[in-house]
């Protein structure tokens, strides 16, 4: 076969897939867990791990509790997965990403500055009041942030995805392994301010 329709037929393989990218959808009205008898009712279907955030007392630092595949296995390939954030005062859910998944939160209490960034670097910011809701497009960085020094916020979030994924870009950049002299040299500082920030981090 000419290597050029070979070619021509793997690139459009290629923007099929990235067309198409999210989960997979699947042949069964739901997954069950390997080894695992068939939901005899339906409490398979169930997530109550959040009952506790109804009398626990507000966490002290930023808090986001998941309700994804891994602590909820009926969502695999339902393309759904939920999240509660609770910010005290002052608090900040740090810049990261989704890669799987766009994000919808909707504000339940409190207010929020939150923003995005999108492919050309341009911010998208708005400071959000109780009862507005927020989408932050898939895979873009961004980040909430409860500038109110007196009054918590939590909000609920939504995915497209039973697994989004959360990629940290503060804890990616400085809390692994990358060479220090890499991240110098990408951040145009030096070593010693790049183990400061490491330092930050653990503090």
């Amino acid at each position: 076969m000419n290597k050029n329709i070979l070619l021509i037929a793997a690139l459009a393989l290629a923007l099929v897939q990235s067309s198409t990218a999210g989960d997979p959808d699947i042949l069964t009205d739901f997954i069950v867990p390997l080894n695992t008898p068939p939901p005899a009712d339906g409490g398979f279907f169930t997530f109550t791990g959040f009952r506790a955030l109804v009398t626990a007392p507000f966490p002290p630092t930023f808090k986001a509790f998941k309700a994804g595949m891994e602590q909820f296995p009926a969502l695999n390939g339902q393309s759904v997965s939920y999240a509660v954030l609770m910010y005290p005062s002052g608090t900040v859910n740090p810049v990261h990403t989704h890669p799987r998944s766009a994000e919808l939160l909707f504000l339940v209490q409190g207010s929020l500055e939150v923003g995005f960034v999108d492919s050309t670097n341009k911010l998208y910011t708005q400071n959000l009041q109780q009862g507005d809701v927020f989408v932050f497009p898939k895979g873009l960085v961004h980040f909430q942030y409860n500038a109110d020094t007196k009054n918590p916020a939590v909000a609920i979030s939504a995915f497209g995805s039973a697994n989004a994924g959360t990629v940290s870009l503060p804890n990616t950049l400085f809390n692994t392994t990358v060479d220090d002299t890499v991240l110098a040299l990408s951040f145009k500082t030096d070593v010693g301010t790049i183990q400061k920030l490491k330092a930050g981090l653990h503090g």
